[in-house]
């Protein structure tokens, strides 16, 4: 009769088969590793009770003059700033008709109204708001039609639909006056990539990664945001669209404006697929934009930087730092990232950085690696002078030269990866960690589900299940903020529960090692006995943990008999106390062990439990 130490390696390895990576961790979710023990990870909680309109895909936080506190929330239907616990739509608005533009039509017994608006430009699911109509004579009052609508169908391009609250009676005969005006937001985005349309269209594996079929067709492919802080204020960008700013001196019932609709104004960008602010010397930066001498017609490959400490001057003189640059590799841009020394710039062939050098030149631009990928727009994160991100069927990190990182749980990943919607790959640094989390879609989901996380500090990988479509790290508000699926954004390493529900619920997690065996696996053995070795870290009340022993014969057969038992705490003063040990009956020539919980306000790191094991002879 024996004790085996149940301590394993840090990390999770999926690369070599469980039998082969004795003395290892094989599967998780929702665990990390601390000092090279698994605990599970921290809970989350919503930012706000509040939802908003679509999926988000940008964040971006920053703080004003006055010490407020901001978060910018791009979704494929709204912009939004969250100021405390209320989301602010500044959306910004394409066209405000002029008055009697538009007219209505109800139908007896239906909430459908019948806009007319000669070529409006709207899109299925837009916004409209409308101000000045008349009450239609009966239900449809003017109370119910000034008001912001969705718009729910498009007839054809000078008519369309929208869904009120109340249904028309047959007094519903007027067109809502001459006063009618109709202010249009910009149109929306899909919050899915669907192939034929927009970047990346055409068969899969024709030109370079992500590479642009010959039109984009508005609010036909996948909404993302690119966006910064200039000071107080934020300036942003559709992805091959408009770029916008807003004035937080405004307040917050002001919208985005165009940047081209600024007082001073001069040979602006009106197109760009990516704008940043480069902190150091204050310039404004616009990736795969138009340009100065053919505005509206965008170049993928060019880069335009606006003058010195003014966002609205862009045209190249001597008496000023505007200018442009134009990378001479690839096809396009497909991502930016700026770190603390320089920007990161990604074609779909190779890698550049964009340095400030100052004068006469502004900025210099060097290529640093070819045959380089990355998943999409969000899929690269900045540590310091450090840039990691996910290309194609590797991860990368750029720190003075590019380097793939080595992965143990690579194949796993990319092999259960939807690659037709690789732009909705999302990267995040949790600091307190030192972990680098992707998110990503699985391949049988349009949508993202799972995760991978790369720990810097402890080199090791792991993975699991979450919905999280954005990220931003601690720092202006003291906790990771998240984007779910759902609508909400949630602190994250928030108190040990799942805040998404109400009332919170525990968190799903666990992890299982490797098959570990006696000597050469040419004998069978038969356990008795597990003592645990673990805390209860932060828990309140009676948390539980399960502990699993799981016996095989052969690497390539399944486990045929496993026990489960519940490790309760059971005292903490003057030391945590909790089940002192479990009995089991289990034989066979191989064993696992699995630790897992999902119980409310329990919380947990593994240490290196025991189990009582003796031969049982020879087969």
């Amino acid at each position: 009769m024996s004790f085996i130490k149940l301590q394993f390696r840090p990390g999770i390895n999926r690369e070599i088969t469980s039998y082969a990576d004795e003395g290892g961790w094989y599967d998780g979710d929702k665990i990390r590793f601390r000092m090279g023990y698994p605990e599970s990870i921290g809970g989350w909680e919503k930012v706000s009770p509040f939802s908003f309109l679509g999926t988000c895909r940008a964040l971006h936080a920053w703080t004003a003059l006055d010490n407020t506190n901001y978060v910018g929330i791009g979704t494929n239907l709204k912009y939004y700033v969250l100021r405390g616990s209320d989301f602010f739509d500044i959306t910004p608005i394409r066209e405000t008709t002029a008055a009697g533009a538009v007219t209505f039509s109800a139908t007896d017994g239906s909430a459908t109204i019948t806009i007319t608006d000669a070529a409006h430009g709207a899109l299925l699911n837009d916004f409209v708001t409308f101000s000045g109509a008349a009450s239609l004579g009966g239900n449809v009052t003017a109370d119910i039609l000034n008001a912001e609508h969705q718009i729910t169908s498009i007839i054809d391009g000078n008519t369309y639909t929208i869904e009120v609250s109340v249904t028309a009676n047959a007094s519903d005969v007027g067109n809502g006056g001459a006063s009618v005006v109709g202010a249009y937001q910009i149109n929306t985005g899909l919050d899915t990539s669907i192939l034929g349309t927009g970047w990346g269209a055409g068969p899969w594996g024709a030109g370079g990664w992500g590479s642009p079929s010959s039109t984009s067709i508005p609010g036909a492919q996948l909404r993302l945001w690119s966006h910064d802080n200039y000071g107080e204020d934020l300036v942003m960008n559709v992805r091959d669209g408009g770029v916008y700013y807003w004035d937080e001196s405004g307040g917050l019932n002001a919208r985005a404006v165009p940047l081209t609709a600024l007082v001073g104004a001069n040979s602006v960008p009106t197109v760009a697929r990516d704008v940043l602010v480069s902190d150091r010397d204050r310039h404004v930066l616009a990736f795969g934009c138009d340009d100065e001498f053919a505005p509206g017609v965008q170049d993928p490959l060019l880069i335009r930087f606006s003058s010195q400490e003014d966002i609205t001057d862009w045209e190249t003189r001597t008496d000023n730092t505007a200018g442009s640059l134009r990378i001479s590799t690839g096809s396009e841009i497909t991502a930016a990232i700026k770190t603390k020394q320089q920007v990161l710039v990604f074609t779909d062939v190779s890698l550049h950085t964009v340095q400030y050098v100052g004068a006469p030149f502004t900025f210099g631009l060097n290529e640093v690696s070819q045959g380089v990928s990355i998943a999409g727009q969000n899929a690269a994160v900045a540590v310091n002078d450090s840039v990691y991100w996910m290309g194609v069927n590797q991860f990368y990190v750029y720190n003075g030269n590019v380097q793939e990182i080595p992965c143990t749980v690579k194949e796993y990943v990319f092999s259960n990866f939807n690659i037709y919607q690789t732009n909705k790959v999302t990267a995040g640094h949790n600091s307190e960690f030192g972990e680098i989390w992707w998110f990503y879609p699985s391949l049988n989901s349009d949508n993202i589900d799972r995760y991978v996380v790369f720990n810097y500090q402890q080199n090791i990988w792991y993975y699991g299940n979450l919905a999280r479509t954005a990220w931003i790290s601690r720092g202006v508000f003291g906790y990771p903020i998240a984007a779910g699926t759902d609508g909400y954004l949630y602190y994250h390493e928030f108190g040990i529960n799942d805040g998404s529900q109400n009332p919170p619920v525990g968190i799903n997690c666990y992890v299982q090692s490797t098959s570990f065996d006696m000597g050469e696996g040419d004998r069978l053995m038969s356990a008795w006995r597990v003592i645990p070795d673990l805390t209860f870290r932060n828990s309140d009340g009676s948390p539980l943990v399960t502990f699993t022993l799981k016996t095989q014969d052969f690497p390539g057969s399944g486990f045929f008999e496993q026990e489960a038992n519940n490790v309760v705490r059971t005292s903490t003063v003057p030391v945590e106390r909790f089940t002192t040990q479990q009995y089991v009956r289990l034989r066979g020539r191989s064993m696992a062990f699995r630790a897992e919980s999902n119980q409310y306000n329990t919380a947990w790191r593994l240490g290196a439990s025991r189990v009582d094991i003796r031969p049982d002879g020879r087969r």
